[in-house]
């Protein structure tokens, strides 16, 4: 029952009156024993058991990470020798068809070389050819201008043979 500060009660705050003390304290005691065992049994247990598959599904996360970076490392060496493997291939085949190009080049000098040195021979033939016939005939019409030089102003003095053998002599 509530009393009134009129009706001759201490004024105040009712849980400091000494007298309502004693069930005060019991019923502080329940509440902290069914407190104490709510915690112990549901709450605690429960934030526990989250707390724990947290912590495993985070060891678990980094456990795959670092096998996912192992992978990665090892897929980065697989890469980086493949990468190594195709660059000494490429340098090996340049190195190759450079070769190649070279032998077919040096082929081809030879065979233009053995060429020109033919038509050279052949050329050097005809010219050969083409200076005894033009000697022949520069012999012939020096032979035929003496004789008419000789008949116009000294006719009589020399043969035609003695003009030929002169000419032949002269040119030889």
């Amino acid at each position: 029952m509530a009393t009134s500060p009129s009706e001759g009660a201490a004024p105040g705050l009712p849980q400091l009156d000494f007298s309502t003390w004693g069930s005060q304290i019991f019923w502080l005691a329940v509440a902290l024993a069914v407190l104490y065992f709510l915690m112990s049994r549901i709450a605690l247990p429960r934030i526990t058991s989250v707390l724990e598959n947290r912590a495993d599904a985070i060891s678990d996360d980094l456990d795959r990470a670092a096998d996912f970076k192992r992978k990665a490392e090892a897929a980065e060496a697989a890469y980086e020798a493949a990468l190594a493997r195709a660059r000494s291939e490429a340098q090996r085949i340049a190195a190759e068809t450079r070769a190649e190009g070279q032998r077919q080049l040096a082929d081809a000098i030879a065979r233009a070389d053995a060429d020109i040195a033919a038509r050279a021979a052949v050329s050097e033939r005809r010219i050969g050819e083409i200076r005894a016939t033009e000697l022949e005939n520069v012999e012939a019409v020096a032979t035929d201008t003496a004789q008419a030089v000789i008949a116009a102003l000294m006719p009589g003095v020399a043969s035609a043979d003695d003009i030929a053998a002169a000419v032949r002599a002269r040119l030889g």
